[in-house]
């Protein structure tokens, strides 16, 4: 086991300008312990380390760390040690962030670069961000199908130290087109002497580069691929999505849909970091739901005041307001996670008939859910307050028809917003606990004018 080295030392190493020493320090940690080791240390202090690492290595940590890191490092060196760094980074990443660089540093680091590599930067960064065309990476193999085997071990034994995977290669044809892929264990076990074209395997799985980046998640888990091809609309293939960049499309989607369904997204606007985003971010995405959900609450308040004069006649159905209201909120809350989380998982798409097959599964469950609280909702009523049956039997009602419909409530929502093309996940828990309160004092007051009416009969 690698002995962590002390914190104190590292920046007294720093402090001390001492690179070879950092660079000895250093030598037995993975870019990613490296990575993690440097984080909480200032720009300046991150890009001195990375600065004494050799330069292979240095992008290699530069690649663990996260975009903010990234940005503010590259703010911290010169443009030309940042130049050698970009120039040694894997394409996708720097692509990425040649997006977050300011334009000035954008063209002076560019002239640095081979023509090649300035192109595909150029070309990868075109993409929209959230397109499958924007998280792909240009370093992957590719074969034609009319050389020999043991010509194409030759040719992936050259290019496997400036490529993402050489596990599979990819066979085109003119005009770079898609026309197979063979991994490179077949390869190994074919004969010298046998063409590519015998070996491969016609049938591809691919994604479009302007599909969105959920797609290339969804057939990479499906198809249980190293990596998905990415072809243009023509047909042509320009670059591939490996899995560990799939992972953490999915990761980044996961803490979207967390934070949307917490109601802690503004419409349209990036993620919210606690520690990082400054006041006026915060404040906005979290007061337009309190808003929302202030207007619903409003509408909700009226309408119970409006009930005056049944409250008067039957001041007891005021205490059970509260458990009742609460308990639509909370089943279509918990509801709507379990589909949200059903969805990510694809276990359900985003379509109607899924619906129906959810809806069939969740009508029970929500009926027997319905009337254990009910009757437990009841039984607590009866023995804890000085009530009648007919008391008894609109709380109990009322607490079965709040149940059902909050687990209704929050199958349908999902699904709903699919309909009007917005992603279900936004469809936050407080806003389907604030309509679940505006129905369940419809619900509650209609079943107690229903039994209680003849308190009104003179």
């Amino acid at each position: 086991m690698i002995k962590p080295i002390e914190q104190a030392v590292l920046t007294d190493l720093i402090a001390r300008k001492d690179a070879e020493s950092v660079r000895a320090a250093l030598k037995p940690y993975h870019p990613f312990d490296i990575a993690n080791l440097i984080a909480p240390l200032a720009p300046d202090q991150q890009a001195a380390v990375l600065l004494a690492l050799p330069a292979k290595r240095q992008a290699q940590v530069f690649g663990y760390l996260d975009a903010n890191e990234q940005l503010a490092i590259a703010r911290a060196i010169g443009r030309d040690d940042l130049g050698r760094l970009f120039a040694d980074m894997d394409p996708d990443e720097r692509a990425d962030l040649f997006k977050r660089l300011p334009e000035s540093v954008r063209e002076a680091i560019l002239p640095g670069l081979a023509a090649a590599e300035r192109e595909d930067v150029r070309k990868l960064a075109s993409y929209p961000e959230g397109t499958v065309g924007s998280v792909m990476t240009s370093a992957y193999a590719t074969l034609p199908a009319d050389i020999m085997v043991a010509e194409a071990i030759a040719r992936l034994r050259r290019e496997a130290p400036n490529r993402e995977t050489i596990y599979d290669a990819y066979v085109v044809g003119a005009d770079r087109r898609l026309i197979g892929v063979v991994s490179l264990r077949d390869l190994l076990m074919a004969t010298d002497e046998t063409k590519v074209a015998e070996v491969m395997r016609p049938e591809v799985v691919k994604v479009a580069a302007e599909a969105p980046r959920a797609e290339a998640v969804r057939l990479i888990r499906e198809y249980d691929l190293i990596a998905l091809p990415v072809v243009n609309g023509g047909g042509a293939m320009v670059g591939i999505v490996t899995i560990d960049d799939a992972m953490d499309v999915a990761e980044r989607e996961e803490l979207d849909r967390v934070q949307k369904f917490g109601g802690t997204i503004a419409l349209g606007g990036p993620d919210i970091d606690l520690l990082n985003s400054p006041f006026k971010r915060i404040f906005g995405a979290r007061v337009f739901w309190l808003s929302l959900l202030t207007v619903f609450g409003l509408v909700t308040s009226h309408f119970v005041a409006a009930q005056e004069e049944l409250l008067d006649k039957a001041i007891v159905l005021a205490a059970f307001i509260a458990p009742i209201i609460d308990m639509g909120g909370n089943t279509g809350s918990q509801t709507a996670t379990m589909v949200i989380r059903a969805m990510a998982l694809g276990q359900v798409g985003l379509r109607w008939p899924d619906f129906f097959v959810v809806l069939k599964r969740d009508l029970p469950v929500a009926l027997a859910l319905g009337v254990a609280i009910a009757v437990l909702e009841a039984v607590l009523a009866y023995t804890t307050k000085s009530i009648g049956w007919d008391v008894v039997a609109v709380v109990g009602l009322s607490m079965l028809a709040c149940t059902v419909l909050g687990s209704l409530f929050g199958v349908l929502l999902p699904f709903a917003a699919r309909a009007i093309r917005q992603d279900p996940a936004t469809l936050s828990s407080p806003v389907i606990t604030s309509v679940m309160d505006l129905l369940g004092v419809f619900v509650y007051f209609g079943i107690a004018w229903l039994f209680l009416g003849h308190l009104f009969v003179d």
